[in-house]
């Protein structure tokens, strides 16, 4: 570079070079023996295929599209048991059977040209909903969810005046109340496969209000749930 012809460099930012820092080894506080820890399980992985179908209206009209970016976005994901196996000598039972409840909504980013000739682009962005539900079988998990059942006993008593008359007044109650780990879902990814298109025809060069789009989603999730785990050596 000559002194007498700098460079100038357009759209500069403030920069700060970093000071390195030490670093050494710290050793680890570990627990003997086989420990039990209360960690995330992994219930089930699972693929989802979802199918929709929208019309996104366009304003201004377009006669181009240039580039569609998609994201998805789970509002619910919930595991409902519906089968059962005891777990022995607890109040507990594992769950061999649930519907998975699924909702939420394909984000997507519509960049399209207009008719004009020298105009910007123009974003649409268009939130569709999807919804629906997936059955699990006990060959689907790859662990049992647990859930504890609280139980509600009554007891009544006899009138001693009366053995004919139960007692209205005095009654013994007994409950049991479990709190359980509520199953959740983690999303893994998220593969789109669509058609795009004018559900009316056009010439070339001739403007569309409306594009409709076809679109098969493959869903990876987990659900996974809390549980107490003993770790062996």
């Amino acid at each position: 570079m000559s002194e007498q012809c700098p460079i100038n460099v357009p759209c500069q930012a403030v920069g700060q070079t970093q000071t390195p820092l030490s670093d050494a080894a710290a050793t680890p506080i570990t627990t003997p023996g086989t420990p039990i820890v209360k960690i995330p399980v992994v219930l089930a992985e699972r693929t989802i295929q979802i199918v929709v179908e929208s019309d996104v209206p366009l304003d201004p009209p377009a006669v181009e599209i240039k580039r569609v970016l998609k994201n998805v976005f789970l509002t619910q994901c919930k595991l409902v048991p519906v089968a059962f196996t005891p777990v022995d000598g607890t109040p507990y039972r594992r769950v061999t059977r649930a519907k998975l409840f699924v909702q939420g909504y394909i984000r997507k980013n519509i960049e399209y040209a207009s008719s004009e000739c020298n105009a910007p682009l123009f974003d649409r962005i268009a939130n569709i909903n999807f919804s629906g539900f997936a059955d699990l079988t006990e060959d689907d998990f790859l662990s049992l969810a647990l859930v504890a059942s609280s139980s509600d006993t009554t007891s009544h008593f006899i009138n001693p005046k009366n053995g004919d008359l139960p007692r209205l007044d005095k009654y013994f109650f007994e409950n049991a109340v479990f709190y359980n780990e509520q199953p959740y879902c983690e999303l893994v990814s998220a593969q789109f496969f669509e058609l795009d298109f004018s559900p009316c025809p056009t010439e070339l060069n001739e403007p569309f209000d409306t594009l409709r789009e076809k679109i098969v989603l493959d869903l990876t999730l987990k659900v996974l749930q809390v549980q107490q785990v003993q770790v062996l050596g």
